[in-house]
């Protein structure tokens, strides 16, 4: 079904992230899925990414699962805060691998031998998943479709099969997001980055300060500063793959007292737009910031300046680049 072969994700196996035996029979059916079900853990928002701090988790689950009776972990695969992806359930990655048939989870009832269950780390009720889980999910979401032949179309949440908050209302929120961009990665048009204050692109100096006061921030936390007219830019670095056009959107936590004109600057490779935003509102979302004319290249292709009036904070959060 997919316009092109996606490329499977690297998934550390049970064996590999250290799972203890499952303690009794799994079953498996013949059946294909014909759908995939996101999770939240409703665990900590723990700021440890490490590969370490990902298998700790996928430890941890199994146990939980335990205590609950189960014979092994109930859902199929797990993403990490730190994006790394690990099988769950024993069996589930080598039926996966073949693209035929299911091992039976215990992650909703009435869909488990019916849906992948994907659990991703974290409680996203209010927060937002950080940049490296949303990206994984979106890779691991296309290989699943392409390899058991279902429609991005067919990506639910937990809540909408079982009376649950699960996957908590932002994560929940961002499904026909992810069904787009599992959709366009599938099509072979999809390419879009992800920069956030936490990612290795991203550079402020020591005036732009850290922040979690808000829960519409992307990511574990963000930064801030007060205005000044002085040259003090966070920026944002990424690959532009190839010369095209691309649409740049900005995330950030909107609150009253924030500055009403922030600076954007984007780059294009040939000259600079600057973009005022009105920080005092419209956060918790992306906000389009233009769409422009890019040559390839790796290079600062946003930043956000002090230089504005006022004196009340302006923000460095996270920004996407989407080709179009």
């Amino acid at each position: 079904m997919a316009g092109v072969e996606v490329a499977a994700p690297a998934i550390a196996s049970c064996a590999t992230w250290g799972a203890a035996a499952a303690r009794g029979t799994i079953d498996t059916v013949s059946a294909n899925p014909n759908k995939i079900l996101i999770h939240h853990t409703a665990s900590a928002n723990v700021t440890d990414y490490s590969q370490a701090a990902g298998y700790q988790i996928a430890r941890d689950i199994q146990q939980w699962h335990f205590a609950n009776g189960w014979v092994d972990t109930g859902q199929h695969l797990t993403v990490s805060r730190g994006g790394y992806v690990m099988e769950g359930r024993h069996g589930s990655l080598s039926r996966l691998q073949n693209g035929s048939g299911t091992v039976v989870g215990a992650h909703a009832p009435g869909q488990n031998s019916q849906a992948i269950g994907i659990e991703n780390q974290g409680t996203y009720t209010s927060a937002t998943p950080p940049a490296q889980l949303w990206s994984r999910l979106v890779e691991l979401c296309a290989y699943i479709c392409d390899q058991y032949g279902i429609a991005p179309t067919q990506i639910y949440g937990h809540r909408d099969y079982t009376a649950t908050a699960c996957p908590g209302d932002v994560l929940y929120s961002m499904l026909p997001q992810l069904r787009s961009e599992v959709a366009a990665a599938l099509a072979g048009t999809s390419w879009s980055v992800i920069v956030d204050n936490t990612s290795a692109g991203f550079s402020a100096g020591s005036s732009w300060l850290t922040s979690s006061f808000s829960a519409e921030r992307y990511g574990a936390d963000y930064r801030y500063a007060t205005p000044a007219e002085v040259s003090d830019l966070a920026t944002y670095t990424a690959t532009i793959p190839s010369s095209g056009s691309y649409r740049v959107e900005a995330w950030f936590p909107g609150i009253a007292g924030y500055n009403t004109s922030t600076p954007f600057i984007v780059y294009t490779g040939t000259g600079s737009s600057t973009i005022r935003v009105d920080q005092s509102a419209a956060g918790g979302a992306w906000l389009s910031l233009g769409t422009y004319a890019m040559t390839a290249g790796t290079r600062t292709v946003v930043a956000v300046s002090r230089w504005t009036q006022g004196t009340a904070y302006v923000v460095a959060d996270a920004i996407r680049i989407t080709r179009l």
